[in-house]
């Protein structure tokens, strides 16, 4: 792996930092008690893996369509990124990506979903972590 311009280093440290905004304030709802938005827990769950896998690809010069589908990005992953087949089960959270902000889409988030998208989302942060320090990318 050649090193990356300073432009894209700070890109991905971009998409870093707002991914572990999601993911902080995921966590920080969850210990809110029965007033626990659970939804938007699992939302903002999803958002932190999807913008991981966005940093990643981004670090490796990958373009990527706009998209929520956390499959695709994985998919995208896949051709330098062993580790994203270890991921899988963060698919379950693309279904959060649209359907749990919007009135009418009706998604039922249980307590325990939401504590299992953000134990999924701290997977993806920490999988996405290992390998841009191994590729030479320190946040």
């Amino acid at each position: 792996m050649t090193a990356r311009p300073e432009r894209v280093l700070q890109k991905v440290r971009q998409w870093v930092a707002y991914a572990d905004e999601d993911l902080e304030l995921a966590q920080h709802a969850l210990g809110m008690g029965r007033r626990c938005p659970h939804r938007l827990v699992a939302y903002h769950a999803q958002q932190c893996a999807e913008k991981y896998l966005k940093a990643y690809l981004v670090h490796r010069g990958v373009d990527f369509p706009y998209t929520h589908n956390i499959t695709l990005l994985l998919e995208l992953c896949q051709p330098s990124a062993e580790w994203s087949a270890d991921l899988q089960e963060a698919d379950t959270l693309t279904r959060f990506s649209v359907r749990a902000r919007y009135p009418g889409e009706d998604v039922i988030v249980s307590p325990e979903s939401a504590a299992q998208a953000v134990t999924v989302a701290s997977r993806v942060q920490t999988a996405v972590r290992q390998m841009l320090a191994v590729e030479g990318v320190y946040l």
